[in-house]
């Protein structure tokens, strides 16, 4: 045996560099490119909701007497006095109606899936790893309420509670729990026998201890791909209630309350106050859906 030989035997073995389940994750999603450019434009979006304010002079609810009474003539967009996306109906500027809108219709998606996903989780973990006559209640309860049309009763809420918009993403999550309660109970069932579980039992840990130690945290991958495909049915929830007039209330504004005020004068010839606000509805829409494909994709043991 050569001096080569017995150095290569002798030299210590190298480490293989391995990757986690959320860096995996991360670098399938990142080859996503469908994804990744939505991800980009929901970051813009973002950004122009918290910060596109400060690019106008004129506030959401100031009007411009000068536009008043001829907005057909002299309502459209234009640079030249600043008012970038035209005015609305009342002479107020579109752009920071826009901005207002898009930051309202977001927060109340964002909000409306936080609540549905905390409460659908945490009941869905609780049925499912109780099991027996507790998960049969429990689950039938959902049944029924799922039988219950979503919107009559989210109507209910905003007539008898009177029209906020704490009141409007409050009542949206906590009807829209329910499908993220079966989705948390059918996954909590294939986890509860898993062996981490048992020992935990076994050594005497409380129910409600395993649930949120050992259980919701496993869960977090279904639940993050879920909340991102719910935001969207949480904007859309919103935009139609908003167009019904029965959402946000002046001078506030969204999206929905905008493309409905818009498709009431687009017979004027004042197109641009529903193209604009329909735009950033339809964009905001599409990126989060292709977003949460790529989650999906991302996160699903099967591809791996």
């Amino acid at each position: 045996m050569t001096a080569v030989d017995q150095s290569a035997e002798s030299a210590p073995p190298t480490d293989i560099a391995g990757r986690s389940l959320w860096a995996d994750a991360r670098h399938r999603f990142l080859q996503n490119k469908a994804a990744v450019v939505s991800m980009i434009v929901l970051i813009l979006v973002l950004l122009f909701a918290l910060f596109g304010q400060y690019l106008t002079t004129w506030e959401g609810e100031t009007i411009d007497w000068s536009i008043l009474g001829s907005i057909t003539q002299k309502g459209a967009p234009s640079f030249e006095n600043g008012h970038y996306f035209g005015v609305d109906q009342d002479a107020r500027d579109l752009y920071a109606r826009t901005v207002q809108g898009t930051r309202i219709s977001l927060m109340v998606g964002v909000l409306g899936a936080l609540v549905a996903v905390i409460v659908g989780t945490l009941y869905g973990a609780v049925a499912g790893y109780a099991g027996g006559k507790t998960d049969s209640l429990m689950m039938r309860t959902v049944d029924i309420l799922m039988a219950i049309p979503f919107m009559f009763v989210l109507i209910i809420l905003l007539v008898i509670f009177g029209r906020s918009i704490g009141m409007l993403f409050v009542g949206i999550g906590l009807i829209s729990w329910l499908d993220m309660a079966r989705i948390a109970r059918g996954q909590t069932l294939s986890i509860k026998n898993k062996e981490f579980v048992e020992a935990a039992h076994a050594t005497g840990v409380p129910g409600i201890v395993i649930i949120l130690r050992h259980i919701v945290p496993n869960l977090l991958g279904i639940v993050i791909v879920y909340a991102t495909l719910l935001v969207p049915g949480m904007i859309l929830a919103e935009s139609f209630i908003s167009f019904l007039g029965l959402g946000v209330q002046e001078p506030n504004t969204s999206l929905g309350a905008l493309i409905n005020f818009g498709a009431k004068n687009m017979n004027y010839g004042t197109l641009w106050m529903l193209y604009f606000p329909l735009a950033f509805f339809v964009l905001i829409l599409t990126a989060f859906y292709f977003v949460g494909d790529g989650l999906r994709d991302a996160l699903d043991p099967k591809d791996r």
